[in-house]
């Protein structure tokens, strides 16, 4: 697997003192990895993280570390969120790929269109649908006000039109997605799903380290999930970090 030691461009952070802070403790961890101490590197990526700061070089590091640290679900949990971040990066993507296919068990796979989908993020897909839309609605003002250029306007406003319901409905996909589609990744090998939202409730499933489930519903310091082959259990959140949708 290949690493990248980028700058902390994108950061987000204020005050130049904080700034440079960050950046010594940023090279400070990619030293621990360069060194083979996979796992300090990670603490010293996490405390970073634990900062605020965020941008996709610093999680794709930390998902790195975690991976080489042995634990799969850390890193898949950081590599979704450098891609969330950088959706079109093929080394994020390539990487995520990689140690998704190490977990062992059932586990959530995205289909080829949620695949298609992520590769913009939200933002992206809210400004694309805005152009398509004022695109629209330029083309139709002008043949509302020159009525001789409708003829030669048709073709690309039926374009515009397509576009439009394209995009509207792809940011539709986007946006359920992201508010409606909480994943939670397991991060504790051999993590027992329970009936319910207790210690004492009948185990229901075991998810390895890794496995990504569907969260449906929180109580407390529960979640419920989802997992592949259907089965719907409990699990305490110390065993997993909950994603947003992407």
């Amino acid at each position: 697997m290949k690493t990248i030691f980028a700058g902390l461009l994108a950061l987000v952070f204020s005050g130049s003192m904080f700034a440079a802070e960050v950046a010594l403790d940023f090279t400070a961890a990619n030293k621990l990895y360069a060194e083979g101490k996979f796992a300090a590197a990670a603490g010293a990526y996490e405390k970073i993280l634990q900062t605020g700061a965020q941008s996709p070089a610093l999680l794709f590091n930390a998902g790195n570390a975690e991976f080489k640290a042995g634990r799969l679900g850390l890193a898949i949990a950081a590599f979704q969120k450098a891609a969330r971040l950088a959706p079109r990066d093929a080394e994020i993507r390539a990487n995520l790929a990689f140690v998704r296919n190490q977990v062992q068990g059932a586990t959530l796979r995205e289909t080829r269109w949620q695949n298609w989908v992520s590769t913009l993020t939200l933002n992206e897909g809210t400004m694309l649908t805005a152009v398509f839309f004022w695109v629209l609605f330029a083309l139709l003002t002008v043949q509302q006000l020159r009525p001789a250029l409708a003829p030669k306007l048709r073709n690309t406003t039926r374009l515009a039109v397509l576009l439009t319901i394209f995009s509207g409905a792809v940011l539709a996909l986007q946006a359920a997605n992201h508010f409606n589609s909480a994943i939670a990744v397991v991060t504790a090998d051999g993590a027992i799903a329970r009936s319910g939202p207790f210690d004492e409730a009948q185990s229901v499933f075991t998810a390895r380290d890794g496995a990504e489930l569907r969260v449906q519903a929180a109580h407390d310091d529960w979640v419920q999930v989802l997992n592949a082959v259907g089965k719907i259990g409990w699990l305490s959140r110390k065993q997993v970090e909950v994603l947003p949708g992407a």
